[in-house]
Protein backbone atom coordinates (compact mmCIF):
# COMPACT_ATOMS: atom_id res chain seq x y z
CA UNK A 1 0.00 0.00 0.00
CA UNK A 2 1.59 3.69 -0.80
CA UNK A 3 2.42 5.93 2.02
CA UNK A 4 0.30 8.48 0.59
CA UNK A 5 -3.11 6.69 0.67
CA UNK A 6 -4.40 9.02 3.47
CA UNK A 7 -7.60 9.32 5.20
CA UNK A 8 -9.60 12.04 3.75
CA UNK A 9 -9.34 10.57 0.12
CA UNK A 10 -12.71 11.07 -1.10
CA UNK A 11 -14.49 8.89 -4.28
CA UNK A 12 -17.15 9.09 -6.14
CA UNK A 13 -18.56 6.81 -8.49
CA UNK A 14 -22.22 7.10 -11.04
CA UNK A 15 -23.98 3.85 -12.01
CA UNK A 16 -27.15 3.71 -13.90
CA UNK A 17 -29.31 0.87 -12.55
CA UNK A 18 -30.34 -1.42 -15.50
CA UNK A 19 -33.68 -3.61 -15.73
CA UNK A 20 -31.85 -6.39 -14.03
CA UNK A 21 -30.19 -4.65 -10.63
CA UNK A 22 -33.83 -5.23 -9.38
CA UNK A 23 -34.49 -7.69 -6.30
CA UNK A 24 -35.79 -10.45 -8.64
CA UNK A 25 -32.72 -10.93 -9.81
CA UNK A 26 -30.70 -10.72 -7.01
CA UNK A 27 -31.03 -14.39 -6.33
CA UNK A 28 -33.55 -15.54 -9.34
CA UNK A 29 -34.43 -19.14 -7.84
CA UNK A 30 -35.74 -18.06 -4.88
CA UNK A 31 -39.39 -17.67 -5.94
CA UNK A 32 -40.21 -15.18 -3.11
CA UNK A 33 -38.35 -12.08 -4.68
CA UNK A 34 -40.43 -12.71 -7.78
CA UNK A 35 -43.05 -10.65 -6.40
CA UNK A 36 -41.58 -7.56 -5.59
CA UNK A 37 -41.51 -4.41 -7.63
CA UNK A 38 -38.77 -3.25 -9.77
CA UNK A 39 -36.54 -1.67 -7.65
CA UNK A 40 -32.78 -1.69 -6.64
CA UNK A 41 -31.65 -4.51 -4.29
CA UNK A 42 -30.22 -3.83 -0.88
CA UNK A 43 -27.26 -6.53 -2.16
CA UNK A 44 -26.44 -4.56 -5.36
CA UNK A 45 -26.54 -1.07 -3.38
CA UNK A 46 -23.99 -2.79 -1.25
CA UNK A 47 -21.83 -3.88 -3.87
CA UNK A 48 -22.20 -0.72 -5.47
CA UNK A 49 -20.64 0.84 -2.24
CA UNK A 50 -18.10 -1.52 -2.43
CA UNK A 51 -17.00 -0.92 -6.09
CA UNK A 52 -16.46 2.95 -4.91
CA UNK A 53 -14.37 1.78 -2.21
CA UNK A 54 -12.19 -0.56 -4.76
CA UNK A 55 -11.72 2.08 -7.32
CA UNK A 56 -10.76 4.58 -5.09
CA UNK A 57 -7.94 2.51 -3.23
CA UNK A 58 -6.85 0.95 -6.68
CA UNK A 59 -4.14 3.43 -7.49
CA UNK A 60 -2.47 3.34 -4.01
CA UNK A 61 -2.30 -0.78 -3.81
CA UNK A 62 1.19 -2.33 -4.85
CA UNK A 63 1.97 -4.92 -7.38
CA UNK A 64 -0.02 -8.05 -6.00
CA UNK A 65 -2.56 -6.26 -3.73
CA UNK A 66 -5.89 -6.06 -3.60
CA UNK A 67 -8.56 -5.77 -0.94
CA UNK A 68 -11.25 -7.29 0.42
CA UNK A 69 -14.53 -6.24 2.22
CA UNK A 70 -14.01 -7.39 6.06
CA UNK A 71 -17.41 -5.20 7.58
CA UNK A 72 -20.27 -3.21 6.29
CA UNK A 73 -23.01 -1.28 8.32
CA UNK A 74 -25.72 0.37 5.69
CA UNK A 75 -28.94 1.56 5.85
CA UNK A 76 -31.06 1.68 2.68
CA UNK A 77 -33.84 4.27 2.75
CA UNK A 78 -35.16 5.22 -0.13
CA UNK A 79 -36.17 2.89 -3.28
CA UNK A 80 -34.60 3.17 -6.91
CA UNK A 81 -36.21 2.29 -10.19
CA UNK A 82 -34.00 1.50 -12.98
CA UNK A 83 -33.02 4.19 -15.11
CA UNK A 84 -31.76 6.53 -12.17
CA UNK A 85 -28.13 7.00 -12.06
CA UNK A 86 -26.93 6.20 -8.38
CA UNK A 87 -23.31 8.72 -7.02
CA UNK A 88 -21.63 6.70 -4.74
CA UNK A 89 -19.62 8.63 -2.24
CA UNK A 90 -16.63 7.17 -0.74
CA UNK A 91 -14.54 8.95 2.04
CA UNK A 92 -11.80 7.12 4.08
CA UNK A 93 -12.13 8.05 7.55
CA UNK A 94 -9.32 5.98 9.12
CA UNK A 95 -6.60 3.53 8.32
CA UNK A 96 -4.83 0.88 10.66
CA UNK A 97 -2.46 -0.97 9.31
CA UNK A 98 -4.14 -2.95 6.45
CA UNK A 99 -7.68 -2.31 7.60
CA UNK A 100 -9.42 1.00 6.10
CA UNK A 101 -12.97 2.55 6.90
CA UNK A 102 -14.89 4.24 4.74
CA UNK A 103 -17.95 6.84 4.83
CA UNK A 104 -19.94 5.82 1.74
CA UNK A 105 -23.40 7.09 0.73
CA UNK A 106 -25.60 7.04 -2.62
CA UNK A 107 -28.14 9.62 -4.27
CA UNK A 108 -29.87 8.41 -6.91
CA UNK A 109 -30.39 11.86 -8.20
CA UNK A 110 -34.18 12.53 -5.75
CA UNK A 111 -32.75 10.91 -2.63
CA UNK A 112 -30.19 10.04 -0.51
CA UNK A 113 -30.75 6.23 -1.15
CA UNK A 114 -28.59 4.28 1.54
CA UNK A 115 -25.29 5.36 3.94
CA UNK A 116 -23.36 3.96 6.23
CA UNK A 117 -19.37 2.39 6.93
CA UNK A 118 -17.28 -0.04 5.11
CA UNK A 119 -13.98 -1.64 6.02
CA UNK A 120 -11.87 -3.51 3.48
CA UNK A 121 -8.94 -5.30 4.06
CA UNK A 122 -5.42 -4.77 1.70
CA UNK A 123 -4.21 -8.51 1.25
CA UNK A 124 -1.59 -9.91 -0.88
CA UNK A 125 -3.14 -11.91 -3.71
CA UNK A 126 -0.98 -15.03 -4.16
CA UNK A 127 -1.55 -15.53 0.15
CA UNK A 128 -5.14 -15.26 -0.19
CA UNK A 129 -5.33 -17.23 -3.20
CA UNK A 130 -2.99 -20.22 -1.88
CA UNK A 131 -5.41 -20.17 1.25
CA UNK A 132 -8.48 -20.44 -0.69
CA UNK A 133 -7.07 -23.24 -2.45
CA UNK A 134 -6.18 -25.18 0.91
CA UNK A 135 -9.89 -24.52 2.00
CA UNK A 136 -10.84 -26.42 -2.04
CA UNK A 137 -8.82 -29.40 -0.48
CA UNK A 138 -10.04 -29.29 2.73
Amino acid sequence: MKPDLAPGLTYTHCYTVPPEKVVRHIYPEAPEFQDFPDVFATGYMVALMEWACVKAMAPYLDEGEGSLGTHITVSHTAPTPPGLTITVTATLTRIEGRRLWWDVAAHDGIDEIGCGTHERAVIHKARFEEKLRAKRLA
